[in-house]
């Protein structure tokens, strides 16, 4: 079974920066296509950033391009998700997701979660 484990939130100021990670394990990561995802209190869950089996670059929601970088080390087995900019309305509890089929911002299509790590920015 694939069991994905986030690390890497805190509280930062805004303008700061931070580095979410996403271990894998159970299964190679490298013919999935992982995504980041975050829900704050009283709002839907957002699709912030993916990345495919392959690929070099990531894509990104609007919210969140020019600020925010993934990246993949399949040797590793670690999704990354640098966070530069950061701005209040960041604030939420991050998660990563993989799938094995498809590539989409739409958390439907995923079939694999963490448990999230909250991300809080302070104005």
């Amino acid at each position: 079974q694939l069991q994905l484990v986030e690390s890497g939130g805190g509280l930062v100021q805004a303008g700061g920066s931070l580095r979410l990670s996403c271990a894998a394990s159970g299964h190679n990561l490298e013919y999935y296509t992982i995504g980041w995802f975050r829900q704050a209190p009283g709002k839907e869950r957002e699709g912030i950033s993916y990345i495919s089996s392959g690929d070099t670059s990531g894509h990104y929601a609007d919210s969140v391009q020019g600020r925010f970088t993934i990246s993949r080390d399949d040797v590793k087995n670690t999704v990354y998700l640098q966070m530069d900019s950061l701005k209040p309305e960041d604030t939420a509890v991050y998660y990563c997701a993989a799938d094995e089929l498809g590539a989409s911002l739409e958390g439907v299509h995923y079939d694999y979660w963490g448990q999230g790590t909250q991300v809080t920015v302070s104005s």
